[in-house]
């Protein structure tokens, strides 16, 4: 029975394998009056003659509802294969050097967002941690329990950055506030919300909450 529902869960994966992608392109069509709603007050909607799409998606697809962190008793973690782990308040991620990076994340359920994105480099954050010689993947865990996973190289070659901004806005508690992973060229789903910890694995094998059910770790552009 679980080979045919993860079978069903590939041929969905695959399927919109096209529209789970995140590049640098962005879509060209006019804007609905449902899309013109979802922008925020003071958003941008457009950067270098590029038009940006609200940062904020149609629908909530979290597996618990949209999270409200407390900002003041928040803290972000590093763990697992590290030589010291640590643990970093919402000001000292802030602290470290930004980067904007215009990126598109698209959806399996069928909708994009052309969004212009400010973070840190996940790299600065893991090297304050130091990574241990072993370690090879990098787990991602929320607070309301989502987790998803990354190869540590991966993340070192492509600049991937955490985002606290989208739009020139501070990310909405709908966008993950304080942090979302920018998995730039993966899935939709790679782009864990919320973010609280970042650890350290050898385990290259390690499934997150959607690839436990089938969806595949490997899809990339």
């Amino acid at each position: 029975m679980r080979k045919v529902f993860c079978c069903i869960l590939s041929f969905v994966c695959i399927f919109f394998l096209n529209a789970c992608r995140s590049t640098g392109t962005t879509d060209t069509d006019g804007i609905s009056s449902a899309t013109e709603e979802r922008y925020q007050e003071l958003e941008i909607r457009e950067y270098n003659g590029i038009r940006l799409d609200p940062s904020i998606g149609p629908r909530d697809n979290s597996i618990q509802g949209i999270q409200e962190v407390d900002i003041n008793s928040y803290v972000l973690k590093v763990s697992g294969l590290v030589e010291k782990p640590d643990s970093l308040r919402y000001e000292d991620v802030l602290a470290l050097p930004s980067y904007e990076k215009l990126i598109t994340l698209y959806c399996v359920e069928g909708w994009e967002a052309t969004v212009l994105w400010k973070g840190v480099l996940l790299k600065d954050i893991i090297d304050l941690a130091g990574a241990d010689g072993k370690a090879n993947t990098v787990i991602f865990h929320s607070v309301d329990g989502y987790t998803t996973s990354q190869p540590l190289q991966n993340i070192i070659d492509k600049n991937m950055i955490l985002a606290y901004s989208a739009n020139k806005l501070d990310l909405p508690p709908a966008l993950g506030y304080p942090f979302i992973v920018v998995a730039e060229d993966k899935p939709g789903y790679k782009w864990a919300r919320w973010v609280n910890e970042i650890e350290l694995s050898d385990n290259e094998e390690y499934e997150g909450y959607w690839e436990s059910r089938g969806y595949s770790d490997q899809v990339e552009e």
